[in-house]
């Protein structure tokens, strides 16, 4: 949900954030960058419990209200007459949809949507690039993007094809989770079933960050590395990288946007990690894997160096989930807060 060339396009590489999510591209998965995978349900760095691959949708299947006519993110004003056969292309999209009751009427699935439900759905993406003949073949009545969905040439020839496309707002914080529930349920007819989703995931979030000790006089610093070690991209987390918000509800402090990084994210140098000097490092379980586990890492210029190198505290959460902002993140700030004060952190 991302070869020397790939590292590039970086800004594309949050589809996983923006899917950045986000987020957006170098390979996520291991047929994209040639890295080693951990498997799915793989336990994080220190043991905390492994986030369920798969959704937990909602109790009744709710039946669409079309058509509609919905705002999409890119200024434009699409119509949708069916949800018969939706594609969403991206791992985060697709959750929503599958989390809404509707699983049954997606018919296909991006590279980063690795979850149970959605596991057997046939790919139509290239990497992170949609293959228009791929999902016109699959006759959608609904395709939904993000932003950051491209190239931008197939995404036309879809539309000019007559598929309602509908792009969706972009998730880099938590306060963006309810409009993305949102934006989808109305694209899909179904408003009452996005309120109660709306409400089940807040009600989670709420429980998730009770969890969070009480403040004390020091905060724990956090560093967030995006890691593909086969293509030897090592890149740390600026203020736009989509990290900072779940930091921050877990208590925590992003040192890569308290240093003042304002991109998404920089290569990572000895000098910025010593300024940064996190107390752990959060990592996806697919990069960690990459560069050979904890043992991998601290060997990257400067981590050894810092708090968390030579404590070697790392955190880590699947790739699939950790930056979605969608009906999981109950799930993966408990892991941030399991792995940041529980036992062994």
């Amino acid at each position: 949900m991302p070869t020397p060339a790939a590292s590039r396009r970086v800004p594309r590489l949050p589809r996983l954030p923006r899917l950045a999510l986000a987020v957006a591209a170098l390979a996520l998965a291991v047929t994209g960058c040639g890295g080693t995978a951990a498997p799915a349900g793989s336990s994080p760095a220190h043991g905390a419990p492994a986030l369920p691959d798969r959704v937990e949708p909602l109790a009744a299947v709710p039946r669409p209200a079309l058509p509609v006519t919905v705002p999409s993110a890119d200024g434009t004003q699409v119509t949708v007459g069916s949800a018969e056969r939706v594609i969403p292309l991206s791992g985060g999209l697709n959750e929503i949809v599958q989390t809404l009751g509707l699983g049954g009427q997606v018919v296909a699935r991006d590279i980063t949507a690795t979850f149970e439900q959605a596991a057997s759905l046939p790919v139509v993406t290239r990497g992170h690039d949609v293959s228009a003949e791929s999902v016109l073949s699959l006759r959608p009545t609904l395709v939904l993007a993000e932003a950051t969905t491209g190239p931008g040439e197939a995404v036309r020839q879809i539309r000019d094809a007559g598929v309602p496309v509908l792009v969706v707002s972009p998730a880099k914080a938590l306060e963006d989770v309810p409009k993305r529930i949102d934006e989808v349920a109305a694209a899909l007819g179904v408003k009452d079933a996005g309120t109660q989703l709306k409400q089940r995931t807040a009600d989670r979030i709420a429980a998730a960050r009770k969890d969070v000790p009480a403040a004390s006089a020091k905060k724990p610093r956090v560093a967030f590395l995006y890691l593909r070690g086969t293509a030897s991209v090592y890149l740390l987390g600026g203020s736009d990288s989509g990290a900072a918000s779940l930091l921050e509800a877990a208590g925590a402090v992003d040192t890569g946007k308290e240093s003042g990084l304002g991109k998404d994210f920089t290569p990572i140098t000895s000098e910025a990690l010593a300024a940064a000097a996190p107390d752990a490092i959060l990592v996806m379980s697919k990069g960690l894997a990459s560069v050979g586990g904890i043992d991998g890492l601290v060997r990257i210029p400067g981590v050894a160096q810092t708090p968390a190198g030579m404590d070697r505290r790392v955190v880590s959460v699947d790739d699939g989930v950790l930056l979605n902002y969608g009906p999981r993140t109950d799930q993966v700030l408990s892991s941030l807060v399991a792995q940041l004060y529980g036992k062994g952190a």
